[in-house]
């Protein structure tokens, strides 16, 4: 099954597609230097196959590619990134 996760700025969100099919999105907002992220949905056929840590991780290397910081608003990226400490110095303090 092939994953691709990309940013689809137009709509203000990170998509992942499994094999085509769009499975979950994390919804954000862009600040000043900064991601603010504010929702993820994950579509419930993909639920409980660890697509929405895909998702987390995908969008936060993104954002750390683009030398931004993360605002976790939505509270899944925000526990995502506590169980995942090498991602804390996203976190804009």
């Amino acid at each position: 099954m092939s994953t691709e996760i990309t940013d689809n700025a137009g709509k203000s969100r990170y998509e992942i597609r499994l094999d085509g099919e769009l499975a979950g999105f994390a919804v954000y907002e862009r600040g000043e230097g900064a991601v603010i992220f504010t929702h993820t949905e994950v579509d419930p056929a993909f639920e409980g196959k660890g697509v929405g840590g895909s998702l987390a991780r995908g969008a936060l290397d993104d954002v750390r590619a683009k030398g931004l910081s993360v605002v976790p608003l939505c509270p899944f990226i925000k526990k995502w990134i506590e169980r995942h400490p090498d991602y804390e110095d996203l976190v804009r303090s």
